[in-house]
């Protein structure tokens, strides 16, 4: 489990509006070694680049073989056979398959460095309503964490904040950058609220319902902050707040229709409160974990509600369900017509996105689906039109392997582009594995 940041400092961000992290990492920069990998972030593409003879896997239009794809300004500019591009760098690639760059959605990539290490983890933050707070003040670019992500093929992500209730603001970042500015990827705004959750039930008939009286009021909570939230978005709009609260300032997009909110809760009975909740006020609404989103199809497609599933490569969450039934989940979406994009809730783990994209394969969706989950769905939740396909006027972001993507049996990447640039694979697992070759 994280760990919590003292009460007395969240008191004091709280008018301020700030994450702690960036409190920390600034104030004890200069008493502990800074977190950084020594990778050097790619140079912007100077020159079209022209792959030739690849198998290119769209996510957008299926599998084009023996095809070409030119990129400029860090940009598909071209895709077809016999393209001529004269000024272009030729780069052979027979035999090979050219992937969109996967995005990893529900990450804490950039806020984490190492878990049980209070200074380095900028995870959580205490309070139940902190819709002020953005990740992307605590994200550090420098993580030595990224380089041993993208080595898989994912170049971009999502970072999450985490926390009681209302936690706080995501962004997408890239994950080749400089500085936060540089990897900072435009896309909607999106809260995270964690849906309270109400655990196993004791025998003890006074404690069953002293537990139920509980979750009943986290709900009320839950409910009574939204309340408060869309009352300031009436006074503003009339032009009528008395006092400016950071809380509800920050929270208005969202009752504006210019933001999402991303609910995390996978039983049936928190989706549909949280369903309930998004109706009422007509947000925006992703679930985020979804185990039980495919028992109700018809409420969420009601209201176009979207699924980010992570438990792919889990085990079911009741003693009485299918072994399999966390495997087969993507593919119950998909019978269901829930839009839908898988993530992986993690930090360093999340490199295993690929991977259970590939579980899916084997468990009901077909390996344009598996790869469009990880891709082109993914920027689609996340409000983005311009990536996870290869496509003219899309982003130069591409994978190139030898094999499957999605087979860790068969892939191996040998080159990763964002935005055009080519990137560093190199790591520091592999500088550890090749210093240790030595020993």
């Amino acid at each position: 489990m994280a760990a919590k940041p003292l009460v007395t400092a969240k008191q004091r961000l709280l008018t301020l509006g700030l994450s702690l992290g960036l409190i920390l990492g600034l104030g004890l920069g200069a008493s502990m070694p800074v977190q950084a990998h020594d990778m050097v972030p790619g140079e912007a593409q100077s020159a079209a680049i022209l792959f030739t003879n690849a198998t290119l896997h769209t996510a957008i239009d299926g599998v084009k073989v023996n095809t070409d794809l030119l990129i400029e300004q860090g940009q598909i500019t071209a895709m077809g056979q016999n393209i001529i591009a004269p000024d272009a760098i030729r780069i052979d690639v027979t035999g090979k398959h050219i992937y969109p760059g996967l995005i990893a959605l529900d990450t804490s990539l950039g806020i984490v460095e190492v878990e049980m290490m209070r200074p380095s983890n900028d995870i959580y933050e205490v309070g139940q309503s902190n819709p002020q707070l953005e990740v992307i003040t605590a994200f550090n670019p420098d993580s030595e964490i990224i380089p041993t992500i993208r080595v898989n093929g994912i170049t971009h992500a999502q970072v999450v904040p985490q926390g009681d209730s209302l936690a706080g603001q995501s962004s997408v970042v890239s994950l080749d950058s400089w500085t936060v500015e540089d990897a900072l990827v435009p896309s909607t705004k999106a809260f995270h609220l964690y849906w309270p959750r109400l655990g196993r039930l004791p025998h003890d008939k006074e404690k069953r319902q002293e537990q139920n009286d509980e979750y009943n009021q986290q709900v009320s909570d839950v409910s009574a902050a939204f309340s408060d939230g869309y009352r300031y978005f009436l006074a503003n709009k009339a032009g009528k707040v008395a006092t400016v609260d950071l809380r509800w300032q920050a929270l208005l997009p969202l009752y504006q229709k210019n933001a999402q909110l991303f609910v995390h809760a996978n039983r049936q009975k928190q989706i549909e409160e949280a369903a309930s909740l998004a109706k009422k006020y007509g947000f925006s609404l992703i679930i985020v974990g979804g185990y039980d989103a495919w028992r109700l199809g018809d409420l969420l497609n009601e209201i176009n509600a979207k699924v980010v599933y992570t438990r792919t490569l889990s085990l079911p969450m009741r003693k009485d369900e299918p072994i399999d039934l966390s495997f087969k989940i993507p593919s119950l979406l998909k019978q269901a017509e829930i839009p839908f994009a898988l993530g992986f809730s993690s930090d360093w783990n999340s490199r295993n996105l690929p991977l259970a994209a590939g579980q899916t394969v084997a468990y009901g969706l077909t390996k344009q689906d598996a790869l469009k989950s990880v891709s082109l769905d993914a920027a689609r939740i996340l409000g983005i039109n311009d990536m996870g396909a290869l496509a003219v006027g899309y982003k130069a972001n591409l994978v190139i392997s030898k094999g499957d993507i999605l087979d860790p049996m068969e892939t191996k990447i040998e080159q990763v582009y964002i935005d055009g640039r080519k990137i560093d694979l190199n790591n520091r697992q592999q500088q550890l594995y090749q210093k240790y070759l030595k020993r």
